[in-house]
């Protein structure tokens, strides 16, 4: 029973570690992915990742004059025959040619850039 309990820890042990491995590759994808339209200023934070096999993120927080924090989420949902939008948490809306466009253009920029910066040694 004992070595059933430490083979079931140490298979737990290997899920959290892989769980927290692939948390700081998109954490860092997303830094990288934040860079792709240029420096982000000071104060900001901008972040541009692929979620899941279908889903990007675009999401930016500043900080306004007043000192108030602000944010904005887009979440793009890739389809084979469309692309949806939605930002903060609102309906999602169909996607232009023009904007779908621009958004397939900065996941190539994404692949290219995370491949050579984050991924170099494979």
């Amino acid at each position: 029973m004992i070595p059933k309990l430490l083979k079931g820890l140490s298979a737990q042990k290997q899920a959290a570690q892989r769980a927290e491995l692939y948390r700081n590759l998109i954490r860092q994808e997303a830094k990288i992915g934040g860079t792709l339209f240029g420096p982000v200023p000071q104060g900001h934070r901008r972040e541009f990742f692929c979620l899941d096999e279908r889903t990007w993120i675009w999401h930016e927080e500043w900080i306004e004059d007043g000192g108030q924090r602000k944010s904005k989420t887009t979440r793009y949902d890739v389809r084979p025959d469309a692309i949806l939008k939605a930002q903060d948490g609102q309906d999602y809306k169909l996607v232009g040619s023009d904007e779908a466009r621009n958004l397939y253009q900065a996941v190539v920029l994404y692949q290219q850039r995370v491949n050579i910066e984050l991924y170099h040694f494979s």
